[in-house]
């Protein structure tokens, strides 16, 4: 399970239901079941557990009814399914089920109480994607996810049940069919210089927060010696914003101020010795309640999206200060792609294309789909396209680098075992090897546009974890951006470990001297 816990029913079946078809195309079903087979609990409940039934379903007779009768809401009961990852290995997996449930009490953690989750054993630790459920009672509902199934997988199961929580729980029509597969890339023209848009040795620097002064610029630029600033158009808040109301005027009149910032700024910058890349952070028709792209849903937004950027274009063609053209921060299609849409792929080409043809000079920046993952990348094809730069971000493992901060997980050092691994500098580099791939194969610049991990990690976690990752950048040549300089306090490297004290540290803390120690070797545009 996501962590470790004591089950107290598990029950397996091998291969059933599954699709004959080999290597599947996109809408092929690799699983499907509505529970409606005869002797269907003699594969989901082989132990005939009084916990496990079936019951009527969703507009059908059958269902798989969980019942966990333990109170305290201290044990599991579960029902597992191994599937046939020869079918799927490389793809992505739409999973989707109808689920109702009755009285099921508050589990200890989000991702604990209903289980529709995925096991992805791999080579190097276990995944566990999942639709997070609400606790309580509710009606049938449609609950979907998207499941990356690594190249490396060696075993994948699908879980139903109950985790850390008591109630009943409903399940009827699972199915997980294919919603993309691996990115095929043929007789692509390999140039034989790597474009970086810049003539220095590195950048390096950090995203800003959104309401720096001049001082602020200047004290990054001259005193810490950054040579470039990661500049994100934030409404208001990630992944959450005003866009989420999707009133495109608004969402215009917003963005037109900010860039009226970023003109009086752009002097300063150029003073301090900051090349400043231009991040949209927040995308047209924001994000919805699972934070996926409203711009992969309705075409209004879209077009608005490439409005904008061809705006942007003509309006910093030629200025040096300007780096490039950050596209869109960590997007996510989610489960389907509204009508007349494109999908992240084909939008970032087009808009690229556009940027391109206005302004030539400028590095456009793309990110991978979902989140901008590092291991995301492999859903990117290169484009064959002048100016182009690929990014980005590391915050893996999630559970320690974001410890304390949508959960209450404390005290996860690094390196140390997280979630049954051990992570360390080489299981960094193991995360990292997608992008290196991707750098060598198609012979692409990298930039790292974020990452970070939490300030209150015990000890020197986040320090240790700091400098394994920038040794990791400064070996591959790789551009980066730490996350973030006087933006949030939780990430900031002038405050101390203490979650409570919001004030900056009085002496410099490690993880500050860490960055100006690499900030000292910049060269200055």
């Amino acid at each position: 399970m996501k962590n470790k816990l004591i089950t107290i029913l598990m029950v397996t079946a091998i291969n059933l239901f599954v699709s004959s078809k080999m290597q599947g195309a996109v809408g092929d079903v690799v699983f499907q079941t509505g529970f409606e087979e005869q002797d269907v609990l003699k594969v989901w409940n082989p132990n005939n557990s009084s916990s496990i039934s079936i019951d009527e379903g969703y507009q059908s007779a059958h269902s798989l009814h969980i019942k966990s009768p333990d109170k305290n809401g201290k044990s599991n009961v579960v029902s597992l399914v191994k599937l046939d990852v020869e079918k799927f290995k490389g793809m992505v997996l739409l999973c989707e089920a109808m689920v109702k449930a009755e009285k099921v009490s508050q589990p200890p953690n989000p991702w604990n109480g209903v289980k529709f989750m995925l096991i992805i054993n791999k080579t190097n630790g276990t995944e566990y994607p999942q639709k997070n459920a609400p606790s309580g009672s509710f009606g049938w509902q449609r609950f979907q996810y998207l499941a990356a199934i690594p190249n490396d997988v060696k075993s994948c199961s699908l879980v139903l049940g109950l985790e850390l929580a008591s109630g009943d729980v409903w399940f009827d029509d699972i199915k997980i069919t294919v919603r993309k597969t691996p990115v095929q890339v043929a007789n692509f023209p390999v140039p034989k210089t790597m474009y970086k848009g810049h003539n220095l040795p590195r950048l390096r620097g950090a995203m800003i927060g959104t309401r720096l002064t001049k001082e602020d610029f200047i004290t990054f630029g001259k005193e810490w010696n950054a040579n470039h600033i990661r500049w994100q158009l934030t409404w208001n808040g990630f992944p959450h914003s005003p866009a989420d109301n999707g009133d495109l005027a608004a969402y215009d009149n917003w963005l037109s101020g900010e860039l009226k910032r970023i003109d009086e700024m752009l002097p300063v910058c150029k003073e301090a010795g900051l090349l400043v890349l231009i991040d949209l952070h927040t995308p047209p028709g924001g994000r919805n309640k699972s934070s996926d792209c409203m711009i992969f849903q309705e075409k209004r937004f879209q077009d608005n999206f490439i409005k904008w950027w061809e705006h942007i274009a003509r309006r910093y063609k030629g200025n040096k200060t300007v780096w490039g053209y950050d596209l869109m921060n960590e997007p996510v299609c989610g489960v389907s792609i509204g009508k007349d849409c494109l999908d992240w792929n084909d939008l970032a080409l087009e808009t690229a294309k556009r940027v391109c043809a206005i302004d030539p000079d400028h590095a456009i920046i793309i990110e991978p789909e979902p989140w901008g993952d590092v291991k995301s990348i492999v859903n990117l094809a290169p484009f064959q396209l002048p100016g182009i730069v690929y990014s980005a971000h590391m915050y893996r493992p999630h559970k320690f680098t974001h410890q304390g901060v949508y959960d209450t997980n404390s005290n996860i050092a690094y390196p140390g075992v997280i979630d049954g691994k051990y992570w360390d500098k080489s299981a960094l580099r193991q995360e990292l090897q997608p992008v290196l791939d991707f750098q060598k194969k198609f012979n692409m610049h990298i930039y790292i546009g974020e990452f970070s991990a939490i300030r209150w990690a015990p000890g020197d976690s986040t320090y240790n974890y700091l400098k394994d990752l920038i040794d990791i950048f400064e070996e591959y040549n790789w551009d980066w951006a730490y996350h973030a300089f006087r933006e949030w306090d939780g990430w900031s490297v002038e405050h101390g470990s203490d979650k409570n004290i919001h004030t900056k540290s009085p002496k410099p803390t490690k993880r500050e001297e860490l960055l100006k120690y690499w900030y000292s070797k910049n060269i200055k545009p």
